[in-house]
């Protein structure tokens, strides 16, 4: 494993992009359809739209169908009307995120033998890009909803060797970045990364490991990108006790850098996008990929406009609970949602 040395904020709401796109039912706006049958939604209204999963906080596993009644949603602290709601209606696209280091290809190369299974759970729509990281990330295959181009990029991964190490902030940025570029802007935009949450240390600001001198972002520039493509973060971590012995003498020795210069974690980004960091726990990777997808199919998206006008760039701390007439007991299930956003 490759190691050398490199480097929360919040949220702005790039999902408002989304809004003008489906909430017309609740505003009386328009309803057409696509040649293709998708349903199109336009609308001048603009929500905050959140991702939101409930999961029991003993088995991490996902609620039985909600309804709007169950969540309620306070933005700086004032309860806000939820104006949409809905589950597994919106297009996902998908950036798969693939570390480079020696503990990640073993299990990649497991993964393109079986990924064929695993990605007969997106539905026809969902879209799914591939990008593999080092110093930096190398975009293998762009969004496409054509499985076996995606099987095929992965198994390019498996095959790929990058060299450097590998830098955490800089790849979920670009992630984000490429999340952007995104054929449906209307959908659910979702970072689905493999990684052993070993990062390095950035010190510096650029890098010329590959031959030419390039910015490397900081936590929170990722962060900010992630929060503006309205993306969730959705790491499977791998574990090797092989790795974590090698790395633990270089953790002790890097800690005062890692207080100064944040390399970034996998359970931080998910936690502040609204996401679920969850391990191989003993199954086949292609077989904890595709229940990793059926848990994003579970999620549910709502909406609310916000009561108070603010300058834009104002950062509006969003806080999503259970409500007060659901069946479920705060105590036992855990609500998922982002942080909060930047105002347009």
């Amino acid at each position: 494993m490759a190691r050398n040395g490199f480097e929360t904020g919040h949220v702005r709401d790039a999902m408002s992009h989304l809004l003008r796109a489906y909430i017309a039912v609740l505003f009386g706006t328009l309803r057409a359809v696509a040649q293709d049958g998708t349903p199109i939604f336009r609308t001048t209204s603009e929500l905050v739209l959140l991702d939101v999963q409930v999961i029991h906080k003993k088995t991490n596993t996902s609620t039985a169908a909600l309804e709007r009644k169950d969540l309620q949603v306070f933005e700086d602290g004032k309860p806000q009307e939820i104006a949409f709601f809905s589950r597994d209606e919106l297009p996902l696209s998908i950036v798969m995120l693939f570390d480079m280091t020696a503990t990640s290809q073993a299990v990649l190369k497991r993964l393109a033998a079986g990924a064929r299974s695993a990605l007969t759970r997106f539905k026809p729509a969902d879209e799914v890009a591939v990008m593999v990281y080092a110093a930096h990330g190398r975009v293998l295959d762009g969004f496409t909803t054509d499985r076996e181009r995606t099987v095929a990029a992965i198994e390019r991964a498996s095959r790929e060797n990058e060299p450097g190490g590998a830098f955490f902030n800089e790849a979920v940025w670009e992630g984000a970045e490429l999340l952007r570029s995104s054929s449906t802007p209307s959908g659910r935009r979702v970072v689905i990364w493999l990684t052993d949450n070993l990062p390095n240390v950035a010190t510096r600001r650029t890098d010329s490991s590959g031959g030419e001198s390039r910015t490397v972002h900081t936590e929170i520039e990722a962060f900010r990108s992630l929060h503006e493509s309205g993306a969730v973060v959705t790491p499977l971590l791998l574990r090797s006790a092989v790795a974590l012995a090698w790395a633990g003498p270089f953790l002790a020795l890097e800690a005062p850098l890692r207080h100064s210069h944040p390399p970034g974690d996998a359970h931080k980004y998910a936690e502040l996008t609204g996401g679920q960091a969850i391990g191989l726990g003993g199954k086949r990777v292609e077989e904890r990929l595709g229940e990793l997808i059926d848990d994003l199919r579970s999620r549910y998206t709502i909406g609310y406009r916000p009561t108070d006008e603010k300058p834009a760039e104002t950062f509006c701390k969003v806080q999503v609970s259970l409500g007060p007439e659901s069946s479920l007991r705060p105590g036992e299930w855990k609500v998922l949602a982002r942080a909060g956003y930047y105002r347009k």
